[in-house]
């Protein structure tokens, strides 16, 4: 495709993707300089289609960036008012007291919200200072400079064949260059992916570590509402199999956020994330609350859990990493979006005094060094040994010696661990198959449980068929050659989506299907395959989900 000419446009900033950090980037850079040509590029059919997140927000970001939201009509409405820490067993629970947590786990005014709204409300404020905005361009192709620097961004290619060649109805897209170019993807974004490699940013930092976070919002009996309540469950059903937990969060008319976390470093390869969310809303704290009520969406993304040590360089030749693409969740919070706003802001600041200063295209040091030892930092210091203590020592432990790390780190500034690593990726992480039993899950009910296609179907997620793939794979043997002798080819179940099946016909070898039509975009295989054979790129503009206030 390298012959193909293409119109090209020229911006001072240009930004990939409309998510908290995008959109907080864009916000700030207008607030600095009115004049600035700043332009947001989303991959959804709309901003907020493709925002999956819990969520309790923080609002300290948006402090920092709108200190006015109060009074600018935010959808950010439902005031945390019950914080509640329960471990359940499989029929009981018993309450965590709050007292004995560092106060940074308090929830109290923080805010139950939807971040899909959030960011629609956030798109209207960054268009009114002048921004533009173009949902349904996906950035396919990053654009290079003389010099090696990241100087723009291929958009908006449609009408490619199964087979990648152009169709007669092809579209070339355009390139988007800019002074300066940020990614805010969000977790594992392809080009984000790209630069990482290309410029080696991780070559002082640990690996970064994932978790597959499932969500379902259900509108449930008014009796059993609680507006404001925010409740957060571990143990059963994971137990030992794998790390994680749950959230239920109650958001006004009638709703609650439902959803389910699994860190992707379990050895286990015939776990299933999914049916282990699904056999959760059995437990009957769960069960009571749901009975009676209906599902109205679902969805799922991968989170980046790594913490601060895990951070790569942020910075790059012609650009810089923003948000979730930097990985910059607070893992004991369960809170990435205050720290993505702030981040957005960080990076924009950067960008103006290197625009005015007469640079383009360097590398934006001012921004990683403010990421690192600023707030977002802080953020991410003090709690960057629970998630190793996790890993290590199982989920009993690290609740005792993590909440003391964190006390230390609150009071001191120190931790008596120093700075723990993470080991393994999460790919390297899975165990074969034959060191494992495969794990009988019960057969959903149709109404607290489902199966994974009737809730895909609830994502409203759409891909055209005649497209290429958007799922890679590097070499189409593995899957059935390795993956599925050695590891039982868990493709089948950590995909929340029902993606990758195998395919056994009487007298024929198996094999490997990717329906990639279902894809949420989670991007769960490229990152847990133990083959690190999958790779998750961009389908074409707007296709994905379309959730509606995730």
């Amino acid at each position: 495709m390298a012959e193909i000419e293409r119109e090209a446009m020229e911006y001072d900033v240009v930004i990939v993707g409309a998510g908290p950090a995008g959109l907080s980037a864009a916000i700030r850079l207008k607030q600095l300089d009115a004049d600035l040509q700043v332009v947001v590029l989303e991959k959804g059919s709309e901003v907020g289609a493709h925002i999956l997140s819990g969520a309790v927000l923080d609002p300290c970001g948006l402090d920092a960036l709108l200190p006015d939201w109060r009074n600018m009509g935010a959808p950010i409405t439902v005031p945390v008012t019950e914080d509640k820490f329960l471990f359940l067993g499989e029929a009981g629970q018993i309450r965590i007291p709050n007292f004995p947590m560092p106060p940074l786990m308090n929830n109290h005014g923080n805010y139950i919200v939807s971040m899909g709204n959030v960011c629609r409300w956030m798109a209207e404020q960054a268009e009114a200072l002048g921004v533009e905005i173009f949902p349904g361009m996906a950035c396919s192709e990053l654009v290079y400079g003389e010099n090696g620097e990241v100087k723009g961004v291929v958009a908006g290619e449609f009408g490619l064949n199964p087979d990648g060649t152009p169709s007669d109805a092809y579209e070339p897209g355009m390139e988007l260059h800019g002074r300066y170019v940020f990614l805010s993807e969000g977790v594992r974004g392809s080009l984000s992916k790209e630069v990482i490699a290309k410029y080696d940013l991780t070559s002082n930092s640990d690996v970064q570590k994932y978790g597959i976070g499932m969500k379902e919002i259900w509108e449930i009996d008014p009796a059993k509402h609680k507006p404001g309540s925010v409740t957060h469950t571990m143990g059963w059903p994971l137990n030992s199999n794998a790390g994680g937990g749950s959230f239920i969060y109650h958001m006004d008319n009638n709703q609650v956020y439902v959803g389910f976390v699994v860190h992707l470093n379990y050895a286990n390869p015939y776990l299933s994330p999914y049916m282990e969310f699904q056999r959760f809303k059995h437990h009957p704290v769960v069960a009571d609350l749901l009975r009676g009520g209906k599902r109205v969406a679902y969805g799922a993304r991968a989170i980046s859990e790594g913490g601060y040590q895990s951070i790569p360089q942020t910075a790059f030749p012609g650009g810089a990493l923003l948000g979730c693409s930097a990985g910059l969740v607070n893992v004991p919070r369960i809170k990435g979006n205050h720290n993505a706003m702030l981040s957005g802001k960080a990076a924009a600041e950067a960008a103006v005094a290197a625009i005015k200063a007469g640079r383009s295209g360097d590398t934006l040091s001012d921004y990683d060094a403010e990421l690192k030892k600023g707030p977002v930092g802080r953020d991410l210091k003090r709690v960057r040994n629970v998630k190793p203590l996790w890993s290590r020592f199982g989920l009993m432990t690290s609740l005792a010696v993590g909440g003391f790390d964190m006390w230390t780190n609150t009071l001191f500034g120190f931790s008596l661990f120093g700075t723990l690593k993470h080991g393994k990726t999460d790919a390297a992480a899975t165990e074969e198959a034959a060191k494992h039993k495969p794990i009988d899950y019960p057969k959903p009910d149709g109404k607290l449980s489902f199966d994974r296609l009737t809730n895909v179907s609830f994502s409203m997620t759409n891909h055209a068929e005649n497209q290429p793939a958007h799922l890679r794979l590097t070499d189409p043997s593995i899957p059935i050659s390795v993956n599925l002798p050695k590891f039982a080819e868990p493709a089948q179940r950590y995909c929340p989506a029902g993606v990758y099946e195998v395919i056994d016909e009487p007298g024929k070898e198996p094999r490997f299907q990717i329906n990639f039509q279902n894809c949420v975009h989670c991007k769960t295989c490229d990152i847990k395959d133990p083959s690190q054979n999958i790779t998750w790129v961009t389908p074409q503009g707007g296709d994905g989900p379309n959730y509606p206030n995730m």
